[in-house]
């Protein structure tokens, strides 16, 4: 392994995760460095987490966890706006996060693949992990 010792940081106030000494494993930066995605992919994951830090486009994600659905059934599921809930569709759509298919005059939408619904379930089950833990420490019960 080889390392690069750096000066000692200054306290910031003894959270627990000050280092007395700073030690750069080298070899192991350039291996996990190797691993990182292209900046693109970063980007477009960025993107998508972006659009999932909205509770609307959630709560449409996970009506459309049920299966496909038109604007009308995807508002009065979550309670937003039909022109609120096409907005989020058309963003939606964009990342490829959602597809639509036509019928006639109607469209309807659905998670576009596996990787979509396997993230929100995945989101789902932290939340339901880790929900209890927050209202403990927020002191709400």
């Amino acid at each position: 392994m080889s390392a690069i010792s750096l000066p000692a940081m200054p306290a910031t106030g003894g959270t627990g995760s000050d280092c007395a000494v700073r030690l750069v494993d080298a070899d192991r930066v350039q291996a996990v460095r190797a691993r990182m995605p292209q900046e693109a992919a970063v980007t477009d994951l960025a993107v998508i987490f972006g659009l999932l830090a909205d509770p609307g486009r959630v709560r449409i994600l996970i009506a459309l966890l049920e299966g496909e659905m038109c604007v009308c059934d995807l508002a009065a599921t979550t309670g937003l706006s039909e022109s609120g809930v096409s907005h989020a569709l058309r963003l939606l759509r964009g990342p490829k996060v959602v597809t639509v298919r036509r019928s006639g005059r109607m469209a309807y939408y659905s998670l576009a693949d596996s990787h979509v619904r396997l993230l929100l379930d995945l989101g789902l089950a932290h939340v339901g992990h880790s929900g209890h833990e927050r209202l403990l420490l927020t002191g709400s019960d």
